[in-house]
């Protein structure tokens, strides 16, 4: 479809006027005020009393980031886009039978990702009519039945079970029970995505998967390093604990390639003295630009000037700056790494991370001094080629000072969505060596698959050759988050069934199979009434903690079904009878289901159902939070030699540069809510590309020129993206910055990485066409 003029929705106006400038503000105050209004302003009421019970012990769980939620919340526990995320679901809009009336999918796929949410609330389950290329009313059971019938023409292996990071504990419980008991290990998750790097890094240095923390830790910290995490637009509630731990004195270190403004300076809205005087609180006390792709430089040499000035000081009678008795006691291969370390030549090191050496001595000798300290870092690190020997470095970093499984110390991974972390926790995982299978077999008189199944990646590979033939789609948008997304798209029609359970309309309900149903489900926020009565579901958070999550709020249609319920009909549908799994029973009463993970998990949810309301949740445990690396091999926690120091796995020429994907603080994961993007001043487009002036002046490129971006890849596929607008910004040179999920386009299936399958998108080849 061509459109002459901009669509409205209300006040909503898309294609506006397009400004760019710097910001000067801080994150938070007044501006994040603002920022909510706008979204206030285009959906309607504001939901006052619900925004009041986010976060909070007798609430309902933050739909948005997976961040702590504390055992005494503040009177308002949200940011703003956790106001956001909570006003997009209660939208009064709907897309109902009428809306699809007007519209073919055909039509729908010219709408953007922002267009495509406005439309509202989906209220009825669907089923896709090829031959008029719309979405038509189909019933409950008619969907479940036909679905189960599609699904046992199949071979199970070529069926993927998909979840987003939104599911409860209970929903993706049920979900991987019903995928293995179906016979298909295909479980991959939104982590695959974001995060496996971690999982994978992790498991490898200390033993456990996720991270050492908790919230506790935050007010016993002196000091924080930070990279590739932006915390202002995708968990702006830890600015509260970084505040805190900045006003008693504690150092934070920031290592991005971005001034992210989050991590610069902070006005907490809830502070009146703050919001009506110009005082902010500082908050990195040093800010490093490493290159993308150069942490594993940066944090060799951190590493190096630690261990040099360690044997200095211990050579001149002065106290150690390593934690030798720790290395001791609890590590393995130290003297390997530190070797590595010393040869490492600060050349190389000064080159591949783009920082002096006189910088990184700087933040190693502030380590050096602090007493407990946490490493914070995001998908920075994890979605590069060698994501996981990022993660590796981060260990070691902070295992070179006993700051591992100690009040105040550890690792901490910030997840994204909200119950990602806890999906795997109770079995959504492609891997069979992270699922109880064997007790899984015993408890519900089954034999699970013990292959394993298809990751992320491993999903759109099956696409493009046709071994995958049916997707199962528990929340999420797909197609818009992979890697490759228009080849990945252009297989999909080929599928034979797919089905899409969501609240609202995107993307990739756009494009389907041979048979496809979208199925509409409640939102966490709203009552979810069952034949026992209104059900509470849990998830947990980036600290490992599980909270119980209420929700309230009337739902948007009489006629949709809560996850749970969604999963128990396609499970009817499609499994045999079996009498040691009551799916009614479940749908009925949640607090099944949790005696049911409880049953299967006994060391991680004991008494789950007596202690999932507890105020901060209750921590499931973590062996390396208490210093246990017994489950090893050798049992100790390893220091492990990085193969590099660029992690993006190409050389540097002089017209290619490593593109960055990013995310707008007027964004979560592939959800639009605006076109600004106020931290870094870019206003009504989302069209950039962030360039060093530098870099602009070498090229002969002028600030607004429109250029294209085209991926450098032996594989003779053509991507590119047009349409960008240059746009000079403080980036290091020789790397770019551009939108997430529109440069998508940009990365192939193939650049991940090589441990985990990470899409690498930060750092992805790409040259400047004028």
């Amino acid at each position: 479809m061509t459109r002459s003029k901009p669509r409205t929705f209300g006040q909503a106006k898309i294609g506006g006027q397009v400004k760019i400038g710097p910001y000067e503000g801080p994150a938070g105050g007044w501006g994040s005020m603002i920022g909510m209004g706008k979204v206030v302003g285009r959906e309607g009421d504001l939901p006052v009393g619900q925004l009041l019970r986010q976060n909070k012990p007798d609430g309902f769980m933050c739909v948005s980031c997976a961040w702590a939620k504390p055992a005494k919340p503040h009177p308002a526990e949200f940011c703003e886009n956790g106001a956001k995320a909570t006003i997009w679901d209660l939208t009064p809009r709907r897309a109902t039978l009428a809306f699809f009336a007007r519209h073919t999918l055909t039509e729908l796929r010219d709408w953007t990702d922002y267009e495509l949410e406005q439309a509202g609330r989906l209220t009825e389950p669907l089923r896709y009519d090829a031959g008029s290329d719309r979405y038509v009313p189909c019933g409950w059971q008619e969907a479940f039945d036909a679905i189960g019938v599609e699904l046992k023409r199949l071979e199970p292996t070529s069926a993927v079970f998909y979840a987003s990071g939104r599911a409860s504990l209970e929903t993706s419980y049920m979900y991987a029970l019903m995928a293995r008991m179906y016979g298909s290990q295909n479980l991959p998750d939104s982590s695959n995505m974001c995060h496996e790097s971690t999982s994978v890094g992790l498991t490898q240095s200390i033993g456990a998967p996720v991270g050492t923390v908790i919230l506790d830790d935050f007010d016993k910290a002196d000091f924080f390093f930070f990279f590739g995490q932006n915390v202002g637009s995708n968990s702006p509630r830890m600015l509260h604990d970084l505040q805190k731990a900045v006003r008693r004195g504690a150092t934070i270190i920031t290592f991005n390639p971005l001034r992210e403004r989050g991590l610069e300076a902070f006005r907490n809205p809830q502070s009146p003295f703050q919001m009506l005087t110009p005082d902010v609180t500082e908050i990195s006390a040093q800010y490093h630009q490493v290159k993308t792709g150069g942490d594993l430089a940066a944090i060799t040499g951190l590493c190096k000037w630690l261990i040099e000035a360690d044997e200095m000081a211990r050579a001149a009678g002065n106290p150690a700056l390593i934690d030798h008795d720790f290395i001791g006691q609890y590590t393995q291969g130290f003297e390997a790494f530190a070797d590595f370390c010393r040869r490492a030549d600060w050349a190389d090191i000064e080159r591949e991370s783009g920082l002096s050496m006189a910088a990184l001595a700087g933040a190693a000798r502030a380590y050096g001094e602090s007493q407990a300290a946490i490493g914070v870092y995001g998908m920075g690190l994890t979605q590069q080629r060698l994501g996981v020997e990022n993660v590796n470095m981060v260990c070691n970093l902070m295992l070179l000072r006993g700051n591992v499984g100690r009040p105040g110390a550890g690792l901490c991974p910030v997840r994204g969505h909200s119950n990602v972390q806890g999906q795997r926790t109770v079995g959504i995982t492609e891997k069979p060596e992270l699922a109880p299978l064997d007790r899984l077999a015993e408890q519900y008189g089954f034999e699970p698959p013990r292959d394993k199944g298809l990751t992320t990646v491993e999903v759109c590979e099956g696409v493009l050759d046709g071994t995958v033939r049916a997707f199962i789609g528990l929340g999420g948008n797909f197609l818009r988050a992979v890697p490759d997304s228009p080849r990945v798209e252009e297989a999909w029609t080929g599928l034979d069934l797919t089905v899409q359970i969501a609240t609202k309309l995107n993307r990739s309900h756009l494009v389907n199979g041979r048979v496809a149903y979208l199925l509409p489900c409640l939102s966490r926020i709203e009552t979810d009434e069952q034949a026992t009565g209104p059900q509470t579901v849990s998830m947990e958070d980036s600290t490992s903690c599980i909270h119980a999550s209420d929700g309230t709020h009337p739902p948007a249609s009489p006629d949709l079904k809560s996850e749970p319920a969604i999963v128990a009909g396609i499970a009817k549908a499609l499994l045999p009878p079996n009498s040691k799994v009551d799916w009614e029973a479940w749908t009925a009463d949640y607090g099944q289901v949790r005696d049911a993970i409880e049953a299967t998990y006994p060391d991680k949810f004991a008494d789950f159902n007596g202690r999932f309301r507890q105020p901060g949740g209750f921590h499931r445990g973590n062996p390396a939070r208490e210093r246990d690396f017994s489950g090893m091999e050798g049992g100790r926690a390893t220091f492990i030699v990085p193969s590099s120091l660029s992690a993006v796995g190409f050389a540097d020429q002089a017209d290619l540069f490593r593109l960055m994907t990013l995310r707008s603080n007027d964004q979560f994961n592939t959800t639009v809510y605006g076109y600004d993007d106020r931290f870094r001043g870019i206003q009504g487009t989302r069209d950039v590309v962030l360039i060093n002036a530098a870099d602009m002046d070498r090229l002969s490129l002028t600030e607004g020129q429109v250029v294209t971006l085209v991926t450098d890849s032996s594989d003779g596929v053509d991507r590119r993206k047009g349409g960008l607008r240059v746009t000079a910004y403080d980036i290091p040179p020789g790397c770019l910055g551009a939108y997430y999920p529109e440069c998508n386009v940009l990365a192939p299936v193939a650049h991940h990485s090589k441990q985990a399958l990470t899409p690498a998108v930060k750092g992805i080849p790409v040259r400047i066409v004028a």
